[in-house]
């Protein structure tokens, strides 16, 4: 009884985690290359490092620290790569 109980969980949890992976949002196909918003954002004055980029329906956000140690937070519009406020 235990196993199929175990067996029942592991089923379940491989079905919310199938289920989150479709569900999860991706950057529409018109979007620019992430590569490309990478190269902005290296370009910009001051630029040390990357320390992280996130996605969401919103776009990219991008943490970065400059040369002298100063956080720096984007976020990018996915199709335009310009820079938006952060909310």
């Amino acid at each position: 009884m235990r196993v199929i109980t175990a067996l029942s969980a592991v089923a379940l949890i491989a079905v919310a985690v199938s289920a989150n992976a479709q569900a999860r949002d991706v950057p529409p196909p018109n979007a620019k290359k992430l590569s490309e918003i990478i190269a902005t954002v290296e370009k910009r004055p001051d630029f040390s490092y990357i320390k992280d980029v996130e996605w969401d329906e919103k776009g990219y956000e991008v943490t970065y620290f400059t040369k002298d140690d100063a956080k720096v937070e984007i976020k990018y519009d996915p199709v335009t790569a310009t820079p938006m406020n952060l909310q």
